[in-house]
């Protein structure tokens, strides 16, 4: 393993590539993307506990899902039990940093949450993105408001995630070396990093609001629930398959032939 330097530009590579293994296996992405959020809003229901066993396994969770990126890519059948990989096919040593590293996550949001509320009015914005009612261009202000925050607070703790539970099962680091490797790799290629953010934000976030706002506009508005959830799942998962990408990209010079071939 060695790591490598992308340019601005591979940001947008990235997304090709994560859109190409997508289309490989639709059908399977979809339904791992699918399970993981029906789990974790099932999970969410059980008051404190759940949240906390749903970030205790994240890193889990990502192995399995970057584990079906490989088995896609290399014409296997992927069943929702590869997201159990991380856990039951490595051995103790692997599993036990799994959990460490699910529990340091857990540990960073509660931090996250404390410093963000300082900031941010929760009591306010839940009722916001809950009530059918159209929101006041204030309430709005709030919302961005509150996202930007999050986001802020949040980036550094997704550079120390970002790549630390592929780095702890495929390279076998401890929790301490996957952080850190995490976070090199993720400021040495900030310029990708930035590009490639920037544009799913358009995609995850300004599209629907667009699309939204045209339908309402031509008084199509009851159209809006059959096209913006499947075309937000679409997108998430997408997203998703090129969280791969970044992986091949920073830590290993070889992208596979006919990923190279799509892109070229």
């Amino acid at each position: 393993m060695q790591l490598n330097k992308t340019k601005s530009a591979d940001g947008y590579l990235w997304i090709r590539q994560g859109l190409w293994l997508f289309k490989k296996n639709p059908l399977t992405f979809l339904m791992l993307v699918f399970l993981y959020i029906f789990i974790a809003q099932f999970a969410i229901l059980i008051p404190v506990f759940g949240v906390f066993l749903v970030l205790l396994l994240t890193p889990a969770i990502t192995v399995g899902f970057m584990t079906a990126c490989q088995r896609v890519i290399r014409g296997e059948r992927v069943f929702p039990t590869v997201y159990l990989v991380g856990l039951k096919d490595h051995g103790p040593v692997i599993r036990k940093n799994l959990l460490a590293l699910g529990t340091v996550y857990a540990f960073l949001v509660l931090i996250l949450s404390l410093i963000a509320s300082a900031f941010i009015d929760f009591k306010q914005l839940i009722p916001l993105l809950t009530e059918p009612n159209p929101p006041t261009i204030r309430e709005v202000k709030e919302l961005y408001f509150g996202l930007g925050v999050g986001v802020l607070l949040y980036i550094p703790v997704a550079m120390l995630m970002w790549f630390a539970p592929v780095l702890i099962v495929w390279e076998k680091m401890s929790v301490a070396q996957a952080l850190f490797s995490s976070w090199i790799a993720c400021w040495s290629n900030r310029a990708a990093f930035i590009f490639y953010l920037l544009i799913w934000t358009v995609f995850i976030v300004a599209v629907p609001f667009f699309i939204e706002a045209l339908l309402d506009g031509i008084g199509l508005r009851v159209a809006i629930p059959f096209i913006i959830p499947p075309y937000s799942m679409a997108a998430l998962t997408v997203m998703y398959c090129s969280f791969f990408a970044t992986w091949k990209a920073c830590f290993n010079k070889e992208i596979t032939e006919a990923a190279e071939q799509s892109i070229t």
